[in-house]
Order: structure tokens, then sequence, then C-alpha cells
């Protein structure tokens, strides 16, 4: 892969309304005190109010975004929804993202691209090509989950690892002068794993029409995690170094690794599987809980507000998805 002129102009976050300690779940899940933590190693997440969409969430990451990249919405060639789960069927998120930002009028082209929690990895790969043949010069990338939607609240497994939440990163071409490019990305999928991690209402599946108790049970989220884990943790490392390859970049150059905060054991397989220190993973897990598609320009953002990743420095973006899917994309930032 040859790399391609690419520079993140600006990043922004945005945290819901309802911050949900871990103490809280231990208590609704009857739990020992410390339980939740011990176990998803989260101290807190946090929940859309009633009054929070995904459109709305993703619309308040957008303008923070704009506002790092010194530029204004109207200046947008093109608006690009990357979530997991949609806020309705019809029409796709980014409409709704384009009217909560003002643009109604505007004809700015908005769509989707989804591949679950890899759908922000998904559309820096696509749009990256979109940037280096002049199709657009300025696009925002919006990723905006509401999980906690579709969790059932007697399922520890997931009540306690999942977290709402919403974040945006408006890309467009470099200037040359600091050398910000993307050297190389790679996917690979693998549907054996189809049926480990789903929600299966919503869309033309499971029809209300047929059976209304079935479509209600189908719409909130399925997860086989044992299955889940070993299934990646089996395919993890010779995915890494084929992405490594493509980009022709070895883990010594990085200064840091941006991956999908999943949960704490599959940052702590990622961790041995590549022999890094601690301190070489963005983690905002124990903070933000697994926000889905949110979780990487998540960690990105605060990786770039904190100073872990500078100018000129090489990151590697990492993670998966339900698939079972693995993605990966190194840049110079």
């Amino acid at each position: 892969m040859h790399p391609l002129s690419l520079r993140i102009l600006g990043t922004g976050e945005h945290l819901p309304a309802t911050c949900v300690e871990s103490l809280e779940l231990d208590e609704r899940l009857k739990k020992a005190p410390g339980w939740t933590l011990k176990h998803a190693g989260i101290e807190r997440r946090y929940y859309a109010g009633d009054a929070e969409t995904t459109s709305s969430m993703g619309a308040m990451a957008a303008r923070s975004a704009l506002a790092a990249a010194g530029m204004e919405a109207q200046q947008l060639d093109c608006i690009v929804s990357a979530c997991s789960v949609m806020e309705q069927a019809i029409p796709c998120t980014g409409t709704l993202i384009q009217r909560q930002l003002g643009l109604e009028e505007s004809g700015i082209p908005a769509f989707d691209i989804n591949a679950t929690c890899l759908s922000f990895i998904a559309a820096l790969d696509l749009l990256s090509t979109a940037i280096a043949v002049g199709r657009y010069r300025r696009v925002l990338v919006v990723s905006s989950e509401i999980a906690s939607a579709g969790l059932r609240l007697d399922d520890a497994e997931t009540v306690m690892l999942f977290g709402d939440g919403a974040a945006a990163v408006v890309l467009g071409s470099a200037d040359g002068a600091d050398g910000a490019e993307l050297l190389g990305t790679h996917f690979e999928t693998y549907s054996a794993g189809a049926d480990l991690c789903q929600v299966r209402s919503g869309g033309t599946r499971v029809r209300p029409r047929h059976d209304m108790a079935e479509f209600l049970r189908g719409a909130c989220f399925e997860m086989q995690g044992r299955a889940t884990y070993r299934m990646a943790a089996q395919r993890l490392p010779r995915f890494l170094d084929r992405l490594f390859d493509r980009a022709q970049v070895g883990l010594a150059q990085l200064g840091c690794i941006i991956p999908h905060q999943a949960s704490a054991k599959g940052l702590a397989h990622l961790e041995a599987a590549l022999k890094l220190p601690s301190e070489m993973l963005v983690k905002v897990l124990a903070t933000r809980g697994n926000q889905m598609a949110a979780s990487i320009p998540v960690a990105l953002h605060h990786a770039i507000t904190s100073g872990r990743l500078r100018r000129g420095d090489l990151t590697a973006l990492v993670g998966s998805g339900a698939g079972l899917s693995f993605g990966g994309a190194i840049l110079r930032y």
C-alpha cells in the first residue's frame, strides 16, 4: 500500500448527561460492592438521557471537532456517520447529524459507513482514498453510540461493560509540510463468529408483524463474551503482523497504540501479544466503558488533547468488532 496524504484537522468528544458509577451497578445487579470494578476494570461510564439522541450527541462532538480545526460546518465537503447502531432504520444517521448541525438546506452529502466497532477505522480507510484523489477536501466523521438503549438490565456481562458517548474527527489532505499521512490499513472478517455479538431486530430478519414478542427480545444486545474473546485472541497476533507488514512499519517506531476499548481483558491480551509496556496503549476504558464504534475516536481524541500523540508521531489504531472482524490503520499524525 502506498502512503496517502491525510491530516487530522480536529477532534472532539461529547459525554452524555448521566454518569453511572460501578458501585451503582453493583447495587442494581445485587453484587457485592466492588464486583463490577473488579470484573470489568471500569470505574464509571455514561448513559444518554431521554432527550439525547445519537445524532444530537454526534453533533455536539462534531462542533468541538470543527472548533479544534478552526472551521465552520458550512466548509465541510462530506459528513459521514460511523456508528455501530443507527439512530433509526431510515434515513441514515449521517442525514440526521447534518440536520442537527443546521445544514439541512446545505446539500452537503451525508451517509453512513458501518463496520460495528470498527466503523471509524473503516471510514478512515475509505475516505482517505477519496481525499487523496481530490473527491473531498474536508470530511467530518462522527461515531456516536447509545449502547445503553440495547442492554438487558439483568445481564451483568454486558451492563457492566458498555457506555454511551460520541466522538468526531475532521479529516483533510496534508499540506506536505509535516508529513501527515496514512501509511497502511488492513481488515479481516471471520463470519464464523457472526452470531457471537448481535442485535437481531431492527432490520428485516426479525419482523414485528410476524412475531412482536420475538422482535422485542431481539432488540437487545446478545453477546457470547468468552467465545468472542477466545476467537479474537487466537487470530489477533497474525492479524497484527499483516497490518504492520502492509504499512512497512515496525512496532518500535510507534509513539503509541490506540486500541478499541473492548474490555480490560482484551486490552491486557493486546499488551501481552505485542510485548508492550503498559504506557504504550492509550486507555480510556476505566472512565468511559466500551463505547462501541466511538471507542477508538474517543481514545484518539484523548491521545491528542493529552499530548500522548504529537505532530509527526506514528500511531496504530487497532480493534475488533462483531462479525468477527479485525481492523487497523497506521498513520503519521
